[in-house]
This record gives C-alpha cells, sequence and structure tokens, in this order.
C-alpha cells in the first residue's frame, strides 16, 4: 500500500511541475525583454521536459506493478 502511496504522490508531484512548466512558457510569451525570454522559455521547456518524463516513468512503473510484469510477486515487492 504505501508503494502505491508512494508513486501517486509523485505522479502529483510532477503534474505540478508539469503545470508549472506550462504556466512559466504562458509568461515567458508576454516578456519584452529578449533576454529575459529566453531564459524563461528554456527553463520552461526544461521543466516541462523532466517533469513530462518523469511523470511518464511513474506511470509506467505503476501500471507494469498493476500487471504483475516486474518478474516477483507483490508480496515480495511490498518488503522493498
Amino acid at each position: 500500500m504505501f508503494w502505491w502511496a508512494k508513486f501517486i504522490f509523485f505522479c502529483a508531484l510532477a503534474v505540478f511541475f508539469l503545470e508549472f512548466g506550462i504556466e512559466e512558457m504562458i509568461r515567458a510569451y508576454r516578456l519584452k525583454n529578449p533576454v529575459e525570454f529566453l531564459i524563461s522559455f528554456f527553463s520552461a521547456s526544461f521543466i516541462i521536459l523532466i517533469s513530462g518524463t518523469l511523470l511518464v516513468a511513474f506511470i509506467w512503473r505503476m501500471v507494469r506493478r498493476a500487471k504483475g510484469k516486474n518478474g516477483v510477486s507483490d508480496s515480495r515487492q511490498e518488503e522493498a
């Protein structure tokens, strides 16, 4: 049970940072200074890239765990 709660929390955290990156990207397009735009644009892109990748990875692990494709039974996985 703790494993599922942990990964649901990680997914929620990844969604939060994905949302933050999208909001930062929207704010970047409203800037007038080109240097500030570039800094904000690339930082928002990096945040979106990392949080999106982590979200996919967390969901992938949860789906594999639910299908039981890890090769280890559920009782042994709960101990780890």
